[in-house]
């Protein structure tokens, strides 16, 4: 008998949804049916052609055929995006209940959505929610965590939030690094060649994130500036301000598709709070300066607050407005026991991972009947 399938969406904003779908499903599928929803395919690299993807409309952007009366109208608490009156979101909503009808999935997955938590429990599937750091202690979250048959948090036990109740705690899979291949990150001068740049050298990279809306180039003028001796380059989208002035050491390389390879080659990081950031710079294991950026429910904030707390990385809760903000930053990431880095990433996180979600599915329907076709007589 096949396996029952296990559907997974995952939300598009940011990168790091899709990387460690791609990580986990790359391995899980390789046991069962595997079928992913989300709005932008595009975002997928490198997926297993056996694994199925289904395109819904994206349940936060409007297309214009909204029903503009309801457009105010406040959210209950349960939710935290449900507005009313949209033709796509119903579009979305009825491609998964059928799908839900006819595949009999094992389990569904949301990476992440609240909403969609729910919306398989009420539907009879089984829901396996990711977690994220943040302030996630309101009813329309924790209803969604409470009737999760189970959770899967892409980072280390102890960099676990102190607010989650033990009984979130029971039913959590944590799988620290999943999505990130930590084989594949080259030395520092294996980096460095690749790149064309020179062994010798200190070297800064800043990486911004993928889901705001880039770097501030002002602040990092006054860390590039105080730091003459070192070669400063930034990764992803810049935000600049009129009355700034580059110092000749500060680069700004925009998008680079390998990223990994310049925190790989740099000898202090400076970043965001990403996911994939993050569990990159531990695998690379570099003194480092986090600054997170703003994200609904301070997802980055209490990300931030976490690594400073494992004393893996300094952390300012916004950009260093004076020399001085930075020499102190540096002074603490110079400090971190490197070594310690590494061992918040599982190498193997994303076939520990598959195994537990196939294990959980297993469990669960394990000495259920097969369904049977009712017999059906008319009735006059």
């Amino acid at each position: 008998m096949t396996a029952q399938p296990i559907g997974y969406f995952v939300h598009h904003q940011g990168r790091g949804h899709a990387e460690r779908a791609t990580a986990l499903l790359n391995a899980l599928v390789q046991s069962r049916p595997v079928e992913i929803f989300t709005a932008r395919p595009d975002i997928f690299r490198h997926l297993d052609p056996a694994i199925g993807l289904t395109q819904i409309p994206s349940l936060f952007e409007p297309t214009g055929a909204e029903a503009p009366n309801m457009r105010s109208l406040p959210e209950p608490a349960i939710t935290h995006c449900a507005p009313l009156g949209w033709p796509s979101i119903r579009e979305a909503m009825a491609t998964l209940t059928g799908w839900f009808s006819a595949a009999n999935p094992a389990l569904f997955v949301t990476d992440v959505s609240a909403e969609l938590g729910q919306l398989a429990r009420l539907c009879s599937v089984p829901h396996v929610a990711v977690l994220q750091h943040g302030r996630r202690t309101d009813i329309g979250h924790m209803a969604a965590y409470e009737s999760a048959v189970g959770i899967i948090a892409p980072y280390a036990r102890l960099l676990e939030q102190d607010d989650r109740p033990a009984w979130m705690q029971a039913k959590t899979h944590y799988a620290p690094g999943l999505g990130i291949d930590v084989p594949a990150l080259p030395s520092r001068d294996d980096a460095r060649r690749a790149l064309g740049l020179p062994l010798d050298g200190r070297i800064v990279c800043v990486v911004g994130g993928g889901g705001g809306e880039g770097l501030p180039s002002t602040p990092l003028t006054l860390g590039a500036r105080q730091d003459p001796h070192s070669r400063w380059f930034t990764l992803g989208k810049i935000t600049s301000e009129w009355h700034e002035t580059a110092p000749g050491n500060l680069t700004h390389l925009g998008w680079v598709n390998n990223a990994a390879e310049w925190i790989a080659a740099a000898d202090r990081i400076v970043s965001s709070c990403g996911n994939t950031t993050v569990h990159t710079v531990l695998a690379a294991r570099k003194p480092w300066i986090v600054v997170p950026e703003w994200r609904y429910f301070d997802e980055q904030l209490c990300k931030a607050q976490a690594l400073e707390k494992a004393s893996l990385a300094a952390m300012s809760p916004h950009w260093p407005s004076h020399r001085g903000a930075w020499e102190a930053l540096w002074t603490i990431a110079d400090g971190i026991d490197l070594s310690s880095q590494a061992q918040f990433i599982d190498p193997a996180a994303a076939q520990n991972t598959a195994a537990w979600l196939d294990r959980l599915a297993t469990e669960l329907w394990a000495d259920t009947p097969a369904a049977q076709t009712p017999n059906m007589k008319a009735v006059a």
